[in-house]
């Protein structure tokens, strides 16, 4: 199927409209108001889901089979392992509600995160935090708008420092998982990071939601995010939008310089002056990762 970049922009104003006048009232009116939820994966991991987050995506999915009933889709509530595949095709892969114990907890960080591959690439990203009424959306080729408005990401990177491991501050969150050695890695990887003797950044912050976190750190506030543990539709809006201000996704463990949308792991960085920092900053960051984080 051949899909220009200007195919794209128009995939993007069809989500963004979706986002902000469909999805968002939704999620702003239920907030902090869901009684009851579900542990999806057991009662040792804190994986909520909600009823609305069902609700969500099947409005998602409803809108966009009829607008484009040729595209494929993958959403989270819908997803089954080791059937859902991400193909060439162009495919919609959704998050209905990114942060959803931050909704529970009605806690201003949750969004819906909207993106679309092609040749499994992130081609399109939508995110939309209703609660701060911040829409942030992209296309290849087509660069960054702010609620609705273009993002000059070329002079917001000229104002910023440079891009070192111990003048950062880094994204993470500890996942629902808090036993086993992925978790082992993580804990022990946080506190190489803080070290005096290891990363000695500036500081961690944990927002509860990977969408949000990818849009903030290619708006320029946060300088970095590893985790492991996420799925496709986590990042895939948040790293087209990362693309388009020049960052850069990698795996979390050494090495993996070229991974897909479902590789489950990951290393996302801000955009740069000179590519040599970026490309040094990754170097620096996988030497203080303790152990490997592995995911089915």
């Amino acid at each position: 199927m051949d899909i220009t970049n200007t195919d794209l922009a128009a995939v993007e104003e069809f989500l963004a409209d979706l986002a902000l006048n469909r999805v968002g009232p939704i999620i702003r009116s239920k907030s902090g108001s869901q009684q009851s939820y579900e542990l999806k994966t057991g009662s040792r991991k804190v994986d909520i889901v909600t009823a609305i987050d069902k609700q969500v995506e099947q409005i998602i999915w409803s809108t966009l089979k009829s607008q484009y009933p040729a595209f494929r889709f993958v959403g989270e509530e819908s997803y089954e392992k080791g059937v859902t595949k991400i193909t060439d095709d162009p495919t919609f892969i959704v998050d209905p509600i990114d942060g959803t114990t931050n909704f529970v907890h009605d806690f201003p960080f949750s969004c819906t995160s909207m993106g679309m591959t092609l040749g499994k690439e992130p081609v399109v990203g939508v995110v939309y935090n209703p609660h701060l009424n911040l829409l942030v959306t992209a296309s290849r080729g087509n660069g960054v708008k702010v609620n609705g408005k273009p993002f000059d990401y070329t002079a917001k990177i000229k104002s910023m420092r440079s891009l070192q491991l111990s003048k950062s501050i880094v994204a993470l969150q500890p996942g629902s998982a808090r036993e086993g050695p992925n978790f082992k890695c993580k804990t022990a990887t946080y506190e190489n990071l803080l070290a005096v003797d290891g990363g000695f950044v500036h500081g961690f912050r944990n927002l509860g939601s990977t969408a949000m976190t990818l849009v903030y750190i290619a708006l320029g506030n946060l300088d970095s995010y590893w985790d492991g543990g996420c799925y496709s539709w986590d990042v895939c809006a948040g790293w087209c939008i990362l693309n388009e201000t020049g960052g850069r996704i990698v795996g979390a463990n050494a090495g993996e310089w070229h991974i897909g949308v479902a590789n489950r792991t990951y290393l996302a960085v801000r955009g740069t002056q000179h590519p040599e920092e970026q490309t040094q900053y990754i170097k620096d960051f996988w030497s203080k990762v303790k152990g490997q984080l592995k995911y089915d």
